[in-house]
């Protein structure tokens, strides 16, 4: 589709919008724009948004608005299930401990491959394919994500650390967000794969969400935004509940309201917030253009966590 073309079909889109109607849009955005101008906004881009070729679409879209707004915004994204598919259709073996992979050597080569190649320049393409300059790279570039290996994890029932053999899975260790720095202070986007290095030599698969809060802390963000395939935090009455300090986050896990895989993520969310993000917001990626409907409208479209109640944080 030609510049010229594409450009038409937005004017016509937007033909159906009235004057008062844009002129609200911009009013209630303009104070958001305004907020995050030349600020920092890290987004963990998974789940179900990255297989749904639309809402991939509409996620690439607002990374692109994002820069033109005058943000700088970095993506890290996943990529489990098509792990998983190149390993099945490698008839390579796989299994999960505590939610991680175990991830031996012909598997590391898998993830590395997938990741950091397919997956990651499939993103590339997207945001670049709706006007944005994306470059490619992972926590191997530039030193950018060194880690250790990961070699005990809490027990699930006891909640005691216990050795464990999970292979070449990592934690960070060090970040060095220099490259990343030089690409988001110019007109180009980073997308990143959550792909570090050991002091060693070893490449580490690690968790996209906590590949994305190291880099967060690390470069003091305004915002990290973790897409996932839920609404947010819910309460005991499953109602999404949008504001979270970090003691209240602490006080629904301790009564039992945050239960299961929410819980680590909500700890991941503290443990980011004190490490000097201003908020961390937990989106339902299967709203199409939710991170901007999270940026730039009044109520946003998931579960903050910041330190207080500020009006500010909304």
């Amino acid at each position: 589709m030609s510049e010229n073309s594409d450009r038409s079909q937005k004017l016509q889109a937007l033909s159906g919008v009235s004057s008062h109607q844009k002129a609200q849009i911009l009013a209630e955005a303009l104070p958001y724009l305004q907020r995050y101008d030349n600020q920092t906004v890290v987004i963990k881009f998974g789940g179900h948004a990255m297989g749904d070729e639309a809402l991939a679409d509409a996620f690439a879209q607002d990374i692109v608005y994002l820069k033109l707004s005058g943000i700088n915004p970095i993506v890290v994204h996943g990529g489990g299930p098509q792990i998983g598919a190149m390993l099945n259709k490698l008839q390579i073996k796989s299994e999960f401990v505590n939610g991680l992979r175990v991830t031996d050597k012909p598997t590391v080569e898998v993830v590395e491959m997938v990741l950091a190649g397919a997956i990651n320049k499939q993103i590339v393409s997207a945001i670049n394919r709706q006007g944005g300059k994306a470059v490619g790279i992972c926590g191997k570039d530039a030193n950018l994500m060194i880690a250790k290996r990961i070699t005990e994890m809490p027990d699930p029932e006891s909640n005691i650390m216990k050795a464990v053999d999970i292979g070449y899975v990592g934690d960070p260790e060090e970040v060095n967000p220099h490259i990343v720095e030089v690409i988001s202070n110019s007109d180009l986007i980073p997308v990143i794969a959550p792909v570090g290095i050991s002091r060693d030599g070893h490449t580490l698969n690690i968790n996209a969400d906590t590949f994305a809060s190291a880099l967060a802390a690390k470069m003091k963000a305004k915002r990290l935004l973790l897409l996932t395939d839920v609404a947010g935090v819910l309460d005991k009455d499953k109602k999404l509940i949008p504001q979270l300090t970090v003691a209240q986050a602490r006080e629904l896990i301790r009564n039992g309201t945050i239960t299961g895989g929410m819980i680590p993520k909500i700890e991941g969310c503290i443990e980011v917030v004190e490490a000097g993000v201003e908020a961390v917001v937990i989106i339902d990626g299967r709203v199409p253009h939710c991170v901007l409907l999270e940026l730039f409208t009044e109520h946003g479209v998931g579960t903050l966590v910041g330190k207080s109640e500020d009006p500010a944080l909304t």
